[in-house]
């Protein structure tokens, strides 16, 4: 192998350190041996610029034992002991501790007898004892800052975990290290100010402020099954009187890990024109003025236990209420036909109802079309391909899946049914809406005729 200069070392390690190349690839272009390259760097990483300036070649009994047992105590490599003590080759070190085991502390000699002092690299310079131990010392507070710094970078890394390192986290790092390590030196490695740290630490030992928040804000989460967002958990809390707006809200909840559950798509019964087809009388104009005035319907689909259900709900546009629902194995038009029979029994004589759907067969039906007409029922149909025309029968669908469906587990089709007959009372009587002045859809309904 080739002999290099301190020069060579330091910037071979440095390129190691600085730039983006493995050991391997740097080792073959410097032209030596991977674990001589390692221990190049790791003699720089503990010791900077002075890495390969080695200031004695021989070592007194005492610093051989004292290397040895801080192996032993420390459960430390030889090679990364050699590079924390700063000697030039960890083979030293590991003749020493081959001797060590076999004939102890007596394998150096009486330490008495022997010198106190370590031969310098420059001719005829000797080292007094007290140079040498305050060399050790170094030693001892070099390694016990490297102890500090590894345990801090430990404990940072499970805190943080990805986010953006604040001082706020840097000084519970540092409180939960404060019986392992002081607190002045763990300061220190954190690069924190210590009014800051201790600014920060006064605040941990006092109560959470916003415990109270969590309480209640988690309780809501879960008395919903998870349904409800921030918003709408915010309108829980206000309508029961507290003061809290929606930001703090979500805030929390990004705080306790909480999070509503994600949409998913519907069925889509378009078939192209098997009949004859409505015009957009509704037009997105969603608000009604009274009850049965305009209903909106579609029908979605979902599978369970190996099969398919079909689901075709009636929505009153006033408060947002399910009129009635129908539920069959199959999109027949009996579906949709039994759920307009259920509907009509809601219709009171001189309300003016105006039925919205998309351009399904089902609604294209002659038969469907004369019973609306026998009524005095008017007709409208979503634009082809416009999902928007009708996206407030769209918005329960998705309500329902996520906090319904993909919510629950159910033992059997005929389970599923007795829950979501549960759920639709609990959609029309329960679940609140901002809109609906923090009411359900009935407790809306039934203000709205009191007041009239």
């Amino acid at each position: 192998m080739a002999k290099f200069t301190q020069e060579s070392k330091l910037k071979a390690a440095k390129r190691y350190l600085n730039e983006l190349v493995s050991y391997r690839d740097l080792a073959n272009q410097v032209g030596v041996d991977q674990s001589v390259l390692r221990y190049w760097v790791m003699l720089v990483r503990h010791h900077g610029d002075q890495a390969f300036t080695f200031p004695y070649t021989n070592y007194p009994s005492a610093f051989k034992l004292r290397v040895i047992q801080f192996i032993t105590e420390k459960n430390c490599s030889i090679r990364e002991a050699s590079a924390i003590f700063h000697i030039p080759d960890p083979c030293m070190v590991r003749r020493w501790v081959k001797k060590w085991e076999r004939a102890g502390e007596d394998a150096f000699g009486s330490l008495e007898m022997r010198p106190s002092t370590m031969t310098s690299n420059h001719k005829d310079k000797k080292i007094k004892d007290n140079s040498s131990n305050q060399t050790m010392e170094d030693m001892k507070k070099e390694l016990e800052y490297l102890r500090m710094e590894n345990a801090y970078l430990k404990k940072l890394k499970g805190l943080s975990s990805g986010r953006t390192i604040t001082n706020e986290i840097k000084a519970k790092v540092v409180f939960e290290l404060r019986n392992e390590f002081p607190v002045t030196k763990m300061i220190k490695v954190a690069k924190l100010p210590k009014s800051t740290y201790y600014h920060i630490t006064k605040k941990l030992d006092q109560p959470d402020p916003d415990r109270k928040w969590k309480r209640r804000i988690n309780f809501i989460y879960h008395k919903h099954l998870g349904r409800l967002g921030y918003r709408r958990i915010t309108d829980v809390l206000q309508a029961k009187g507290h003061d809290i707006n929606k930001k703090k809200v979500l805030r929390i909840m990004r705080e306790l890990g909480l999070k509503c559950i994600v949409r998913m798509k519907k069925y889509k019964s378009y078939k192209g024109k098997v009949g004859k087809v409505a015009p957009n009388i509704l037009n997105r104009n969603f608000r009604a003025d009274k009850p049965n005035q305009k209903w909106v319907t579609d029908v979605t689909e979902f599978k369970l236990f190996g099969q398919k259900l079909y689901l075709s709900p009636i929505l009153d546009l006033f408060n947002g209420e399910i009129i009635t629902y129908t539920l069959q194995s199959r999109p027949t038009f009996d579906l949709v036909e039994k759920m307009l029979e259920k509907g009509l029994k809601h219709v009171n004589e001189g309300d003016e109802l105006l039925i919205h759907s998309d351009q399904g067969w089902h609604y294209q039906m002659a038969q469907y079309r004369r019973t609306l007409k026998k009524h005095n029922i008017t007709q409208s149909m979503s634009r082809k391909g416009n999902c928007y025309d009708n996206s407030v029968m769209e918005n329960f669908f998705g309500i329902m899946k996520s906090e319904f469906l993909y919510l629950k587990e159910f033992d059997s089709i005929e389970h599923f049914k007795e829950e979501l007959k549960e759920y639709m009372y609990y959609y029309n009587h329960l679940r609140i809406k901002s809109r609906l002045k923090r009411k359900s859809p009935v407790a809306y309904r039934v203000s709205t005729e009191l007041a009239a």
